[in-house]
């Protein structure tokens, strides 16, 4: 009896965990959207509407720093190959160095294309140098 609803409730946990979150999310962001409404029904000012959804806007205003990225990455992959090399077998060191590679290359892209308006500056300056 157990053997047989063991893959049931594999099926269904990949079908639940999903739709769990979704409607987290959804319960979680309903307050600040009803919050919204209720408060731009009361500002007459356009501008004033446009600075308190500007406060309630959750997407990173920075850019994506790859170096950093890369450096988790990179340890990452050294994780799985150490576990790999510990216990796992040489599949787990290939996942590993597959890992790591990509870690580096992010890493590699990060210091290729500068991301910060700092780092943007600084490169126009040295490209205009004579």
């Amino acid at each position: 009896m157990l053997r047989e609803v063991i893959p049931l409730f594999g099926v269904l946990t990949g079908i639940v965990v999903p739709l769990a979150v979704f409607f987290w999310l959804y319960h979680e962001g309903k307050g600040k959207r009803e919050a919204v409404i209720e408060i731009a029904k009361h500002l007459d000012d356009p501008s004033k509407v446009e600075e308190l959804l500007g406060l309630f806007d959750e997407r990173k205003k920075e850019p994506i720093d790859y170096r950093r990225g890369g450096v988790i990455t990179l340890f990452v992959g050294v994780g799985i190959y150490l576990l790999g090399a510990v216990s796992f077998g040489s599949f787990f060191e290939g996942i590993g160095l597959l890992v790591g590679a990509i870690g580096v290359g992010t890493m590699i892209a990060g210091y290729l294309y500068p991301n910060t308006s700092e780092e943007l500056t600084h490169a126009v300056e040295e490209f205009e140098k004579p």
